[in-house]
């Protein structure tokens, strides 16, 4: 029984087209869109039950969208190798696209990368879409990210990044699509919860834009 308050975690399996399986965690909600966590890559020796992806994946199921996070291969209980390949990377991350999107009655999901998966994200953003994307403390510059598309970006940034790097971002993005975590470094130690809020009000600026909320 799940009591008030709880946010139930249900194990979930995602296919590979080579017969690999992957290891996820999905939590359901009714409003849309969903989210599809990116993890660090497996160079960054962590995984989906890394911090700051389980707290974004908490948030969002406390706003009611559904969120699928899941292990590359070859990390934790998803089979395989580990792959530095940014080809095996997007496999892996397309492959959770497509149930993330199902567990959302077909609608494309947000993502939100940590890390060195910001190149990942990036990559499924220009090959089949996402209804919005946030970058959480990304490796890549502001320059990588194609200034096309029409759906929204957010990036967080830790505080102890340093000033250049917030300016950076900040003459990139719109105004108030930037979030610095004050006093932060890459572990978020420091007021973690800002990083779900600040997902969830990205998830609230699609879904306005949709008439989803």
């Amino acid at each position: 029984m799940v009591m008030k308050g709880q946010f139930l975690e249900r194990p979930t399996l995602i296919q590979l087209r080579q017969g690999l399986v992957l290891e996820g965690v999905a939590h359901r909600g009714e409003r849309r869109p969903g989210v599809l966590v990116l993890p660090p890559t497996p160079a960054e020796g962590s995984g989906m039950d890394h911090v700051v992806g389980a707290e974004v994946a908490f948030a969002v199921a406390r706003a009611g969208h559904p969120c699928l996070r899941f292990n590359y291969r070859g990390v934790g209980a998803s089979q395989g190798r580990p792959s530095p390949a940014p080809e095996a990377l997007l496999e892996d991350a397309l492959a959770a696209w497509e149930l993330a999107r199902d567990n959302a009655d077909g609608e494309v999901p947000l993502a939100v990368s940590l890390g060195a998966s910001d190149r990942v994200a990036l990559a499924l953003w220009a090959r089949v879409g996402l209804a919005g994307l946030a970058l959480l403390h990304p490796t890549c510059a502001p320059e990588d990210v194609a200034p096309t598309s029409t759906a929204p970006l957010a990036v967080v940034l830790p505080e102890l990044d340093g000033p250049a790097r917030r300016a950076a971002w900040a003459h990139r993005l719109d105004e108030g699509a930037l979030t610095v975590v004050r006093g932060a470094d890459r572990s978020y130690h420091c007021n973690l919860p800002e990083v779900g809020r600040a997902v969830v009000a990205l998830l609230q600026q699609v879904g306005a834009s949709t008439g989803a909320v």
